[in-house]
């Protein structure tokens, strides 16, 4: 049981009282002085009701629904119609307490401190009767006659509906314990139950419907029992008040809440039923639920909780903050409104599940929430099991049946081995409490299943073994085995379906699908599995080959016939569908849920009822006479079929010359004659051999036995070793074979006489690999025709290293490669390549486009170019880029822009296209700095823990400013550029290129979040000097010029006009300038002279001194034998600022041999591209370059970014490969 809540609201006041119109339709609240009136669907307040001057305290409807009433605190009942409308107005000389309508008469009781009156639409006045106490609580019974007052001294007393007292009932606890509540039963059908409810133990069998079986001695116990009970009990004290003669036959049961915190039951007659049931809270309101099958009470617990009709408590209802004060079912339905002391109403509905268990024709299930009822399903015998208590889980098996409980597990089993005995006894107790959402016993152990996990106990509670899943639980079944070794399915919600066994710990998996599974079921051979999943498809599969045989719609529930492998039937959609071997579905209509399926009954589950139904086998079996199955319609027959079924196949079997079948047919319907002509015939045909031999034609007898598939007699008259009768007798026998259903026989007849393509064909349909590597080893190279249909079937059967075995065996090293593509076993593919090259196109192609299918584009570029399909490479890295921009991945997009860049230079070592690769070269490299550079950019504008120094920053803000051409690639922001300037500018010390970034701002369009810090950097940086700092002035290395922050020329010195050289990390100017090679000098020769490392000779410095009146100079006088003019490193050239052109640095072979080699940087680039060659003008500070992008970085930069990353920041290549 579990309680929805629907809808919910809050009133002003406490909810003293609620009464529902009798149509449910709408809810009267009793709150402060006013009535409340709700639409009960949806919880609307319909309109609020004032009449009264104080406190309502109390409110009820009419059975007819025409009028309601209420009370208060102002000492007046209003009448009120059900279009709420009041109509008539009386009072008393007290608070009224309590109103109640007479559910015939429709006669209205009210209660007050001092007395109740009674008033009907047909009399004037009202009826006044005093009372001893005050009345706290009234209520009618079912047929109008008697009205029971609670009084506040702990006084039950019952007028009839004159007011004349009739029973008085004294409790205990007397003015201590306060009636609070009380309500009469609504329904009388309960005297049965009532009868032995005393001293019943929770374990006994207390119904047995079929008692005939009982031997007379235990009846007789039984009797005795329930008599000595009678004599037990103390006689009631006799009342010399006139009675009703019908009072002592009544059967009506009044349950009383009292503040003593006790419920408890009684009889018209004042007699109570059983003992006070505890509470441990104060009771404030009691009323029946579902025409007295439940209570509901609620209290200063501040909840509302379900109990039994006898007082066994189920559940909560709902858990409120403040006391309930009232609680109501709804009419007719299984909804439940609470009002509480805050003022809260809530709106309930109640779900009752299912709790059952079922094994082959025994079906046990839970009823009254406390009892078990355990059903034999063949012979309709039923057994009782009352437990008085809430039953959670119930599982039953072979002789055993378990009942969980709130505190403990009950293990019973049958008194004897007797299929049909009925008799449970109590075998085991497990006085513990456990939380499981599935519950399944076996012949010694119990199996708690609880989310992902299951748990296997023995009956005494000890845990033997558990198991963890995957993924939830959601079936479990026993599929039987020997006691203590019994076999468990189980289906996950990921798919997967295994087979675990109560002694193993390790779980066997038997398939994976795709799909949560809902229902499961073994064949009795245990060769198939039928699977309903969470889209209500059926699949059934074979479980050796894990092989889909067939699927169908429609099903929530699945079950295979104990008795035939081939037939299983599924619900769905409000039919029944029956299915034999692969034949067309058999439907009829039918409601519920299919549980078991044995011969020819299906067990169905409705609502709570399980049913047997005969099923007639006729559809199955005329399904397979049609293709003349005769052997198979025979087993269908058997499970029950009419007899003009069984004479139609009778009839059919002789006309397809199945004697034996025929004659078990008619033997059926008991036909002599055609037993006789069956006899007659079958003599006929062994005179008929004895008679060709005789004349000399035993090949005429050998036709006829094979004919008539008697071949045992057919071997009889083979000729003496000739080859062709023989072959055509083993064929013939071996598609007879075939045609009844025995394949292996039909493929050892079928390899006898060499009939090697059938004899593969039956394997290969049947998913036989070991038969078919067998086959396909035997056979010669030669015979390629099966060889191939061998290995086409055991690719097909997912085994492509067997298929693989018989291409190299035929030396089909084609379809070997195919194979191997086809089966993506690539590591295989590529060693085939390497010894075959002329399958490279075959391998590569496919193995790119299924790299890139899997989102492996870079992989797949790789392939693609190692298959020299440049295009298809080129086309990957642009979409890659171009999806890399778009996503703001700007350092992947840095880095396939360097991999385009790479392409077009190896696509460029074609003449034809030298020119416009080259182009692309310099375009993509270009391209691939500067979104290198903006990845900090960005990082630092989107991202607030950004890494990068402010230093950093600053750089590559001036390097991306000098460096972007006119038209701003995708997705690159000048405004983020010159908003990181401005700010680092600011933080460093630039205040005047700070300045001049704000400037460039205001002429952009600045998105709506960059908008105050910018305006805010505007106005403090005039606060700012004019001027920037000369730590940050950018020094050429080449001529020691100081240039300006924000260079006009790009990123060349504004002197000599040398391109700068940046780090690729830091993005600061590196003391590298590059030199050219004199006409004449090869790369070759330059490496060789560089590397000869001539020693310089010592510098010849003089000193002079220069001496004047005001100052002392010591001058340092370099020689011309020091140095000569061939050192263009150190030529004095002369520049004018801005005014001269760039003259690169050209060097002769002298210059090169006194260089060093760890002052030369080289990139050596493929053709058609020369080397370029850097000289390191500060030798002491280390600089390192990336062997394979060939970007430049300050060495111990560059080895922290390997150590972070396991590779180059620019082209990612590892520490480990070797370059390019």
């Amino acid at each position: 049981m579990r309680a929805v809540l629907t809808w919910r609201d809050k009133a002003e006041h406490c909810i003293n009282d609620i009464a529902f119109k009798p149509d449910g339709t709408q809810l009267i609240l009793a709150a402060g002085s006013r009535l409340l009136v709700y639409d009960t669907s949806d919880g609307t307040l319909l309109q609020p009701l004032k009449g009264h001057k104080d406190t309502v305290y109390c409110v009820a409807y009419a059975k007819d629904g025409k009028r309601f009433a209420s009370g208060s605190a102002d000492k007046s009942v209003i009448i009120w119609t059900s279009k709420l409308e009041g109509i008539l107005k009386y009072t008393h000389n007290d608070a009224i307490q309590c109103v109640s309508y007479n559910p015939i008469t429709h006669q209205l009781a009210s209660c007050s401190s001092s007395d109740f009156g009674l008033w009907s639409p047909e009399q004037k006045s009202v009826s006044k009767h005093k009372s001893s106490s005050k009345i706290i609580c009234c209520s009618w019974t079912n047929d109008g006659q008697y009205l029971a007052l609670g009084m506040f001294n702990g006084i039950i007393s019952i007028r009839n509906k004159n007011g004349e007292e009739k029973v008085k009932i004294e409790r205990p606890g007397g003015s201590l314990s306060p009636i609070w509540s009380i309500c009469w039963n609504p329904s009388s059908r309960w005297e049965s139950f009532w009868m032995n409810r005393e001293n019943e133990d929770a374990e006994d069998v207390i119904v047995n419907r079929y008692i005939q079986e009982i031997p007379s001695t235990l009846k007789s116990a039984v009797y005795s029992s329930q008599g000595s009970e009678a004599e037990e009990e103390e006689p009631e004290e006799e009342d010399d008040s006139p009675r009703d003669d019908n009072l002592e036959e009544r059967n009506d049961i009044l349950a009383v809440a009292d503040w003593g915190q006790k419920v408890s039951f009684y009889q018209l007659s004042g007699k109570q039923i059983g003992k006070d049931r505890a509470l441990n809270f104060d009771p404030c309101c009691i009323s029946y639920f579902t025409k007295g099958e439940y209570i509901l009470l609620g209290g200063s617990d501040k909840q509302v909780s379900l109990f039994t009709k006898d007082g066994v408590r189920l559940g909560t209802v709902g858990e409120q903050n403040s006391w309930v004060w009232t609680c109501q079912a709804k009419p007719d339905s299984n909804y439940v409104v609470v009002g509480c002391q805050d003022g809260t109403i809530s709106f309930y509905q109640l779900i009752f599940s299912t709790v059952h268990g079922l094994y082959k024709d025994r079906y046990a299930y839970r009823d009254s929430m406390t009892d078990v009822i355990v059903q034999h399903l063949i012979t309709e015998q039923k057994v009782r099991i009352k437990c008085k208590e809430l039953v959670k889980k119930i599982a039953i098996y072979r002789n055993r049946l378990a009942i969980q409980l709130p505190e403990k597990i009950l293990i019973y089993e049958l008194y004897s081995e007797d299929l049909s005995d009925m008799h449970y006894r109590v075998k085991e107790k497990i006085i513990k409490k456990f939380e499981c959402n599935l519950l399944v016993v076996c012949a010694n152990h119990i199996i708690l299943c609880q989310e992902k996990r299951l748990q296997c106990l023995s009956f005494s509670g000890v845990k033997e073994r558990e198991w963890q899943m995957e993924s939830l639980i959601r079936y479990i079944k026993v599929i039987g085995g020997p006691p203590g070794r019994e076999g468990l399915l189980v289906g996950l919600k990921n798919g997967q379906i295994l087979k675990i066994f109560v002694d193993n710990l390790f779980a066997i998996v038997l398939l994976k699908q795709a799909t949560a599974v809902r229902c499961l079921d073994m064949s009795a051979s245990r060769k198939k599995l039928a699977v309903v999943d969470e889209n209500d498809t059926c699949l059934v599969y074979d479980i050796d080959t894990k092989e889909l045989l067939f699927q169908e719609p429609n099903a929530n529930s699945v079950a295979w016939n104990t008795q035939c492998e081939d037939m299983l039937c599924f619900s769905g959609g409000g039919y029944l569908n029956i299915k034999a071997s692969t034949f067309p579905v058999h439907r009829q209509k039918l409601q519920g849920f299919v549980v078991g399926y044995n011969g020819s009954k299906i067990f169905c589950l409705h609502v709570f009822s399980i049913s047997a139904v005969e099923v007639p086998q006729s559809a199955p079996m005329y399904q397979y006479l049609d293709r003349k199955l005769f052997k198979e319609a025979y087993q269908i027959a058997c499970l029950g079929v009419t007899d003009t079924d069984w004479r139609e196949l009778a009839m059919e079997a002789l006309e397809g010359l199945d004697f034996e079948t025929a004659k078990k047919a008619f033997i059926r319907v008991q036909d002599l004659r055609y037993l006789e002509l069956i006899s007659s015939i079958e003599g006929k045909f062994h005179e008929a051999a004895k008679l060709y031999k005789r004349s000399g034609h035993e090949n005429l007898a050998l036709e006829m036995y094979t004919d008539l598939c008697m071949f045992e007699y057919a071997k009889d008259f083979l000729g003496s070793g000739d080859p062709k009768e023989t072959k055509m007798l083993i064929t013939k026998q071996a598609d007879w074979a075939r045609n009844i259903k025995e394949p292996k026989a039909a493929v050892e007849m079928y390899i006898s006489a060499g009939e090697h393509v059938k004899a593969i064909e039956i394997c290969g349909d049947h998913g036989w690999v070991d038969m078919l590597i067998d086959i396909a080893r035997k056979l010669d190279k030669a015979e390629r025709e099966p060889l191939l249909l061998c290995a086409t079937y055991l690719k097909k059967l997912d085994s492509p290293g067997y298929a693989a075995e018989t291409y190299l065996k035929m030396g089909d090293l084609k379809s070997l490669v195919q194979l191997h593509v086809e089966t993506q076993r690539w590591d295989e593919a590529f060693a085939l390549g390497e010894k075959h090259p002329e399958f490279k196109d075959d391998i590569y192609m496919p193995y790119a486009q299924w790299l890139a299918e899997n989102d492996r584009f870079e992989e797949a570029q790789k392939a693609f170019h190692k298959a020299g399909r440049q295009r298809e490479a080129v086309q990957v890295l642009e979409q890659l880029t171009n999806n890399a921009v778009a996503e703001s991945r700007f350092n992947d997009a840095a880095y396939y822009y360097w991999m385009l860049s790479m392409q077009c230079l190896d696509i460029a070592q074609d003449p034809a296209q030298k020119d416009t690769m080259l182009g692309k070269f310099y375009h993509f490299q270009r391209l691939a700095e500067l979104y290198h550079g903006y990845h900090a950019i960005h990082r630092h504008t989107e991202d607030p823990f950004s890494v990068h120094r402010p230093e950093t920053l600053f750089n590559i803000s001036r390097f991306l400013l000098h460096s972007l051409p006119k038209d701003t690639p995708s997705g690159i922001s000048k405004v983020k550029i010159l908003f990181t300037l401005a700010k680092q500018s600011k933080a460093l010390g630039a205040y005047r290129l700070a300045r001049h970034a704000y400037d460039k701002l205001r002429g952009l369009y600045i998105p709506a979040r960059f908008q105050k810090s910018i305006e805010l950097g505007t106005l403090t940086i005039r606060a700012k000097p004019f001027h920037d700092s000369e730590e940050l002035v950018p020094l050429c290395y080449r001529c020691s010029t100081n240039n300006p922050l924000l260079n006009n020329l790009g990123n060349v010195c504004i002197n000599c006009r040398q391109p700068f050289i940046f780090s690729a990390s830091s993005y600061d100017v590196l003391h590298l300038v590059e030199f050219y090679l004199e006409e004449g000098i090869t790369d070759e020769e330059a490496i060789s002279l560089i590397d000869l490392e001539v020693l310089r000779p010592k510098r010849d410095d003089r000193q002079l001194e220069i001496a004047n009146n005001s100052s002392q100079i010591l001058r340092l006088v370099e020689t011309k034998d020091s140095i000569g003019d061939e050192d263009p490193f150190t030529a004095k050239l002369s520049f004018e600022q801005g005014g001269s052109e760039f003259v690169p640095v050209v060097v002769s072979r002298l210059v090169l041999r006194s260089m060093s080699r760890r002052d030369v940087l080289i990139k050596r680039w493929p053709p058609p591209l020369r080397w370029q060659y850097f000289r390191s003008l500060l030798p002491d500070a280390s600089i390192t370059m990336c062997p394979s992008c060939f970007q430049m970085f300050h060495s111990e930069d560059y080895e922290l970014l390997v150590l972070q990353h396991g590779c180059c920041p620019y082209c990612r290549r590892c520490k480990d490969d070797p370059g390019p």
